[in-house]
């Protein structure tokens, strides 16, 4: 997607590329980083919502039973009674539209990326818990963008049962270009997991250079199994539960840990 500052042309957007994937047979849909709205601090403040009674989730609910799907619904600003700042959230529904999972986002994007900064904490919180869904016939570990830099993380995923991992983002161009494909491919090889990175591209924020894109899923040998062309769309991949269980037979990984050897260092 390429969403920005009008949360209805973003729902548009969004409705629109649901019913393509669906028409396409998809049964699990992926949605990125902040979908429903883009922009600054203060726009973000503005068009946060709630999740229940929210008019995003709500729509999103309203797909996923229009069309018998399931959505990963990437993330959206949440705002919450009795908190100061918001949260980065992705919701999960399943075909009946029901909210299944809610996940927080850990880790702010609190850095300088090619001349550009970015502070996230300026208008949201951290979360502070692994989610792991049942969505679809998959366990699907759901994590945000900057989140897969944090490769403990996904092994926390990986050992609560993950067989998919969920990344939508909104990945600066700058770190794009070296960064997005070996970290989604790393995280999938390590954990021997699906990964499903749906991803902002182009200009979403006026001020900032573009939104990397890119959006792709690789299987858990690391092999990039679709990737999107530098435009708004939807792509697919067929997940393979026989595919899964044969890698992490072959080559046990997972199996082999000697969590027993493992010691955290002191805090840094």
């Amino acid at each position: 997607m390429t969403s920005r500052q009008a949360k209805a042309a973003n729902l548009e957007q969004a409705e629109a590329l649901v019913a393509r994937a669906a028409a396409s047979g998809a049964e699990l849909i992926f949605l990125p980083e902040k979908w429903n709205l883009i922009g600054s601090a203060a726009q973000l403040r503005e068009g946060a919502e709630p999740i229940e009674g929210g008019e995003s989730v709500e729509a999103m609910a309203g797909w996923a039973r229009r069309h018998g799907v399931a959505i990963v619904g990437g993330s959206i600003t949440e705002r919450r009674d009795g908190r100061e700042k918001l949260s980065n959230t992705c919701c999960v529904v399943d075909a009946d539209g029901e909210l299944i999972a809610v996940y927080r986002k850990i880790h702010l994007f609190d850095v300088e990326a090619g001349g550009h900064v970015y502070r996230e904490s300026d208008a949201e919180e951290p979360g502070d818990e692994p989610v792991v869904a049942d969505v679809a016939g998959w366990r699907v570990g759901l994590s945000v963008c900057y989140d897969v830099r944090f490769p403990e993380l996904y092994r926390i995923l990986a050992l609560e049962g993950a067989t998919c991992l969920s990344v939508p983002a909104h990945f600066t161009t700058h770190t794009g270009k070296d960064h997005w494909e070996v970290l989604l491919r790393a995280r999938a090889i390590e954990n021997q997991a699906y990964v499903v990175a749906a991803a902002q591209t182009g200009l979403t924020l006026p001020e900032k250079p573009p939104a990397y894109g890119r959006a792709l899923v690789a299987d858990p040998w690391g092999i990039v199994l679709a990737t999107a062309p530098d435009e708004i769309g939807v792509v697919t991949a067929e997940l393979d539960a026989d595919r899964l269980a044969d890698v992490r037979r072959r080559l046990p990984s997972l199996a082999s840990r000697q969590p027993g050897a493992y010691r955290w260092p002191a805090p840094v």
